[in-house]
């Protein structure tokens, strides 16, 4: 630098620093973050998505904003988590499943005919989730609690009540959830695996005739328009997190990861509250349009029962689940079924 540089360099610093002063410059630059989820415009999770974004871009006057990719245009959970690996996305709304390479315990929840009912679900969860989300951080991703979808219901084009029926059909599950298959390996179910973009057409085709699903998912999916049968049987809860690569979440300053965070945890918190409402009425839905509910008779379900206790002991035993988390998971529902 010459002398006569000097005196410009001081000009631009005092132009600087007076242009802060007035709130017209920022040292601090924005941060772009870009979410996909497989949920449509307009769905009760693109709705609070957006509002709680909007909340984080104001709160942090500008600095964080959110580029949200609806509609499954990323790809399914499989796809995004690889754009995420590679920085090309930073999160996303994913299932359980979806995550289940990432941190296998994730789908702890998963695991068949775990829970009798919505009250088991809650009292578990009140006590499990925080884990959950903390064995996450340490797998490199931030999550923010978790949404319930609902439980899934084994939808049929013929019907099926018993464990021997259902071996007999073509049972469809997705095809990167090793542990769903290894589930339905317990049952002496062989499932055929396909992506869940493919699995309407698979019904059509008579690929498959059979899926397990929430009912929400079943008309967002138009599945319900494939199978003629539901069995009253919870036998999967489903649920999904919103989580965002650590290594994206530590580009904000300690401020604004308290902002994001606040917001986030809100968001999946409201959706957690309305999916519940919205699982009843999409069950009764798809029974106007339709769909006949059959129930197991007693001896049924006790073999149902019977070989999900042995397919979650599998599992557990082949150390696709952590069995000390399945183990507090029995003692608290231990504990809930003896208060009643």
């Amino acid at each position: 630098m010459t002398i006569f540089e000097i005196p410009r360099l001081v000009l631009s610093l005092r132009m600087f620093i007076f242009l802060a002063g007035l709130g017209l410059v920022n040292p601090a630059y924005a941060v772009t973050l870009k979410l996909a989820t497989v949920s449509p415009e307009g769905s009760g999770w693109m709705k609070v998505l957006r509002e709680r974004a909007k909340a984080i871009e104001a709160q942090t006057n500008g600095e964080v904003k959110f580029k949200i990719y609806p509609g499954g245009v990323m790809g399914d959970d499989k796809a995004v988590l690889r754009k995420i690996r590679v920085g090309q996305l930073h999160g996303a709304v994913l299932t359980a499943g979806g995550l289940v390479q990432t941190y296998p315990d994730i789908v702890l929840y998963n695991l068949p005919l775990l829970f009798r009912n919505n009250e088991e679900v809650d009292y578990v969860r009140s006590n499990l989730d925080a884990q959950l989300i903390e064995g996450l951080r340490k797998k490199k991703f931030v999550g923010f609690g978790f949404a319930e979808v609902g439980f899934a219901y084994p939808m049929t084009q013929t019907p099926i009540t018993g464990v021997a029926q259902m071996r007999e059909r073509k049972v469809w599950t997705p095809d990167n959830d090793q542990g769903a298959i290894e589930a339905f390996a317990a049952f002496d179910i062989s499932p055929i695996p396909l992506p869940i973009a493919d699995v309407l057409g698979g019904l059509q085709t008579g690929l498959i005739d059979s899926v397990g699903s929430p009912p929400i998912g079943t008309i967002a999916l138009q599945w319900h328009t494939q199978v003629q049968y539901g069995l009253d049987l919870p036998l999967i809860y489903v649920y999904g997190t919103l989580a965002i690569a650590e290594r994206a979440f530590n580009k904000l300053t300690t401020a604004q990861q308290a902002i994001v965070t606040r917001e986030l945890n809100a968001a999946v918190d409201a959706v957690n509250i309305t999916a519940r409402k919205d699982h009843v009425s999409a069950k009764q839905a798809i029974s106007n349009q339709g769909i006949q509910w059959l129930e197991p008779s007693a001896a049924e379900m006790e073999e149902w029962l019977t070989l999900a206790a042995a397919a979650r002991d599998v599992t557990v035993a082949d150390g696709y689940i952590s069995s000390q988390l399945y183990a507090q998971v029995e003692a608290l529902l231990q504990q809930y079924r003896n208060s009643d």
